[in-house]
């Protein structure tokens, strides 16, 4: 992927996290004094994609040991969007194959997996709350918010809020929570 293609894409993950524009050289610093958690770790899934091997290799090293400090399994070959956002950072799991859309938000202990090869696809503008369970090849409509706690086995029609064991729908009137991005037409 071109350097700059990665940049603008860690940038719009940071602006997720803080709400301002940064620097790429903040970003680093950030990254630095983070210890690896959330934004980075979401900044070291974009490295180990660049062309530059070295910074490929040095980023593959790093993912690896923040994955097991904080429990967190992301496939390296994941498709994520713009704007990617995870809170708290702590026991994520997501098969490499789920592609995630623009502006999703991720929470604490989430496992996005498959079933017989069939994988989530997550639409755009989509909150996952804590402690959800997203299972098979499921597609979430944008704009969705998905409750703690909630196991979600069926399709999620977009502008929906789920909740439950398994997931219902119970309105159409709370779309995803996200932060509107200043990066969307850059990417």
């Amino acid at each position: 992927m071109k350097k700059s293609n990665i940049i603008k894409l860690i940038k719009s993950d940071h602006y997720r996290t803080t709400g301002k524009k940064l620097s790429i050289n903040k970003i680093i610093q950030k990254f630095i004094l983070s210890g690896g958690k959330g934004e980075s770790y979401i900044s070291l899934l974009r490295l180990v994609k660049a062309n530059n091997p070295i910074v490929r290799f040095i980023a593959k090293c790093l993912k690896r040991h923040y994955s097991n400090k904080y429990c967190i399994d992301i496939g390296s070959n994941i498709q994520i969007g713009k704007g990617f956002y995870i809170g708290h950072g702590i026991c994520i799991v997501i098969h490499g194959d789920t592609i995630i859309g623009d502006n999703v938000n991720v929470s604490q202990f989430v496992n996005i997996g498959s079933n017989d090869n069939h994988f989530a696809v997550i639409g755009n503008n989509v909150y996952i709350g804590p402690h959800v369970s997203i299972i098979g090849g499921v597609h979430i409509g944008d704009n969705a918010s998905i409750g703690a706690g909630a196991v979600v086995t069926k399709d999620v029609p977009e502008n929906a809020t789920v909740v439950g064991v398994p997931a219902k729908v119970i309105n159409y009137n709370n779309p995803g929570r996200y932060i509107l991005n200043p990066f969307e037409e850059e990417v």
